[in-house]
């Protein structure tokens, strides 16, 4: 099991040497909706995620870093 860490979008944008806005553009949403998730404000949905991975050219996982998590003990 994992938990969601830290957004990776900067770095990823970065990398693609693209902005905040000009991915915005791409998705039809605001700079300020990319902003949060790159600040942790807000989770991505899973189709804006995988529509950001597409632009980006990466992984749907390369979006955020991956925490795992101790598994809990079966119950008796």
């Amino acid at each position: 099991m994992y938990d969601v860490g830290r957004c990776l979008l900067s770095d990823r944008l970065l990398q693609a040497r693209m902005t905040q806005q000009e991915l915005a553009n791409r998705l039809g949403v605001t700079r300020q909706q990319i902003h949060t998730y790159t600040t942790g404000e807000r989770l991505m949905s899973l189709p804006i995620a995988k529509n950001i991975s597409a632009v980006l050219h990466c992984d749907t996982d390369e979006l955020y870093e991956w925490k795992p998590v101790e598994e809990r003990k079966k119950r008796r």
